[in-house]
């Protein structure tokens, strides 16, 4: 099921959404609801993650943090 919605853009605003859908292929519809969809799952993650992190303890962060191998980064890893 889809649902009409109407919004007002500032005419900049739209113009380079329209642009970029062409660049990308798909019409402004299609590039707007990638977009909020995009958005929604940044937002969901944040809240996710911060309601996992308030079920765990320190001790079992350093428990996972000690569980790292101790390797030498490759050397093109490694920071100057």
């Amino acid at each position: 099921m889809s649902t009409a919605l109407t919004i007002r853009l500032p005419r900049s605003l739209h113009q380079e959404i329209k642009h970029l859908a062409q660049i990308e292929g798909v019409s402004i519809n299609q590039f707007l609801t990638l977009a909020a969809a995009e958005k929604i799952s940044a937002l969901r993650t944040i809240s996710h993650l911060e309601s996992e992190a308030k079920l765990g303890s320190r001790q079992d962060f350093d428990a996972f943090l000690n569980a790292i191998p101790k390797n030498e980064p490759d050397a093109e890893d490694k920071l100057i």
